[in-house]
């Protein structure tokens, strides 16, 4: 059901995507606070709408798919816009391509095994992984406008290289669980979900 309030918030994390890149435009510090404002509420959205859905039962097949795609697709457009307006240059180019690269490997994943019926849970790593990434990127995308109260730069980029760490450990470990479904060899949990 489309209607429920768990649907609502992660469709709110599609929809506020536009006023996200039409942020970048302003003049700054105001791209950087209106951007970071824009990007920490849908990061709150994602752990809400997830809360609501399990407490209030409201758990759908809708919103089990929207989900991971509102963040993915929240993610990708806040790197990208870095990458072309700033900070993310240079050497920090790459935790964000790993973050990127593993979002897509793990949804190709997640789609082959939906076809076989083998569910993916995701891990609790995984979930930290997520909220530091949020964390990250939020900071980022405030920039030096936090300065001099906040290092925002310098905790986003550590932030960032830690969240791309935990990518690399939680990515493999999907992978080695989905191997197992694709070569059909034994695992050492064979017949449980990975």
């Amino acid at each position: 059901m489309l209607t429920t309030l768990p649907n609502l918030l992660t469709l709110s994390r599609i929809l506020v995507i536009p006023a996200l890149v039409g942020a970048f435009y302003l003049e700054r510090p105001l791209s950087n606070w209106v951007t970071a404002a824009l990007f920490t509420a849908a990061g709150l959205t994602d752990y809400l709408d997830g809360y609501l859905a399990r407490s209030w039962d409201q758990v759908t097949r809708f919103g089990r798919f929207l989900d991971p795609v509102a963040d993915k697709v929240m993610v990708a457009t806040a790197i990208f816009m870095m990458v072309h307006f700033g900070p993310l240059t240079g050497w920090l180019v790459l935790p964000a391509l790993v973050i990127l690269c593993r979002e897509i490997i793990v949804s190709g994943l997640r789609e082959f095994l939906a076809e076989i019926n083998v569910s993916v849970p995701v891990s609790r790593l995984a979930k930290w992984k997520t909220a530091l990434q949020m964390v990250a990127l939020g900071l980022l995308l405030l920039g030096d406008a936090g300065q001099p109260f906040l290092p925002a730069l310098l905790i986003g980029t550590w932030a960032l290289w830690i969240a791309a760490i935990l990518t690399l450990v939680t990515g493999y470990d999907y992978l080695r669980a989905g191997l197992r479904h694709m070569t059909g060899a034994p695992g050492p949990r064979e017949g449980s979900d990975p």
